[in-house]
């Protein structure tokens, strides 16, 4: 399931209940980003405990181009994580918008 860069635009702006989870490098996070709490998918598997609570919740997972939030995206759903979808072309695609 995947959700394209004007789909988050607005559930942004509409304020919707949902988790962004920026799955690139901090050094990546640093240079620019939209708001999501930053895992690096190095980290995704470690810090699923932590994320629990969230597993009923709607998730949108990015990186820089899809690719990393993809593997994220399959990780979490494997997990048990019900409802994730990956940003669409990630932050290059934001970035174009």
């Amino acid at each position: 399931m995947e959700i394209s860069v004007q789909e988050l635009k607005a559930k942004i702006d509409n304020q919707d209940d949902f988790v962004l989870i920026d799955v690139r490098e901090k050094h990546e996070y640093d240079e620019f980003n939209i708001g999501g709490k930053l895992i690096p998918l190095g980290e995704i598997m470690s810090a699923l405990p932590q994320l629990e609570d969230l597993k009923s919740k709607p998730i949108v997972v990015h990186c820089r181009s899809g690719k990393r939030s993809a593997m994220a995206q399959h990780l979490m759903i494997q997990s048990g994580f019900s409802d994730v979808k990956n940003l669409t072309g990630g932050v290059l695609a934001w970035m174009d918008m």
